[in-house]
């Protein structure tokens, strides 16, 4: 399947998903919230301060964003989460459908792109920091959250008990991560001059609960799965029974999420 065509497959699962996701997107408030105390502070009122929300769903973060900064541009594939957040956030923001592969905006004109768990959906991931670094000015930041292989251990480690089919993402390894945002070009290069790595273990009434929370976020959608549509009864029935192997005394079911956090910078020059 081309690439793009992968793309416009997960935009559409996300916009499914705009008018549940905020209800379901525990993670990301997590997650999001933790990169706030990166943002940096503007030391005087800069008018022609430019951010980018990139993958900015439903515009929860962008909204706030846009009480530290005079210019923030929510930037995302699906024209439905463009048309929840443009309908339920501050006015002063800006809406934009763009792929984050091909950005509209010129060389050298954003001074701070962040990004809450985004570029884990974008494969090949390469090209996406080269646009990130194309666009920012010199001494930008890209601040970000994405998420590492081990993610849903529990969920693929169950579905592997039953097929040999893909029933969750690749997630990229945290050394590769690493390797890619820091890069030395013709053109520019990059630094991450921070980071951290947290496993973060979310808890679900059943493995039902978990399955309807991926769909409500969207998230449900696995580029490189063989088999079409939902997997049968007994499947299922052989998955959940795999997975209760991972439930606590107390009937709870974990769910593993390994977020990896960093800041980059074009150029690099100290925060």
């Amino acid at each position: 399947m081309p690439d793009s065509v992968k793309r416009v497959k997960i935009a559409r699962s996300f916009g499914s998903a705009s008018n549940s996701y905020d209800i379901s997107a525990r993670l990301q408030r997590y997650s999001g919230k933790h990169l706030m105390p990166w943002l940096p502070k503007l030391k005087s009122q800069q008018d022609d301060f430019r951010v980018i929300d990139l993958g900015s769903g439903t515009g929860f973060f962008s909204d706030i964003l846009a009480s530290q900064y005079p210019t923030v541009i929510g930037v995302d594939l699906s024209k439905q989460m463009l048309n929840f957040a443009a309908e339920n956030r501050s006015n002063k923001l800006n809406w934009l459908a763009a792929d984050a592969y091909k950005l509209p905006f010129q060389d050298n004109s954003i001074d701070l792109i962040y990004s809450n768990l985004m570029i884990q959906w974008c494969d090949p991931l390469e090209p996406v920091l080269a646009e990130v670094m194309r666009i920012l000015k010199p001494g930008g930041y890209f601040i970000f959250a994405t998420l590492t292989d081990g993610t849903l251990f529990e969920l693929k480690t169950a579905w592997q008990a039953v097929d040999n089919d893909q029933h969750v993402i690749d997630f990229k390894r945290e050394q590769t991560l690493t390797n890619l945002c820091n890069f030395d070009g013709k053109d520019f290069s990059s630094l991450l001059i921070e980071h951290q790595t947290q496993d973060i273990v979310l808890e679900y009434d059943s493995v039902l609960h978990l399955a309807k929370e991926l769909k409500g976020l969207g998230a449900n959608q696995v580029p490189n799965k063989r088999g079409k549509g939902l997997a049968g009864k007994d499947k299922w029935q052989k998955m959940t029974s795999s997975y209760q192997k991972f439930v606590e005394s107390d009937g709870v079911y974990p769910a593993t999420y390994c977020v990896y956090s960093g800041v980059v910078v074009k150029n690099a020059r100290p925060l």
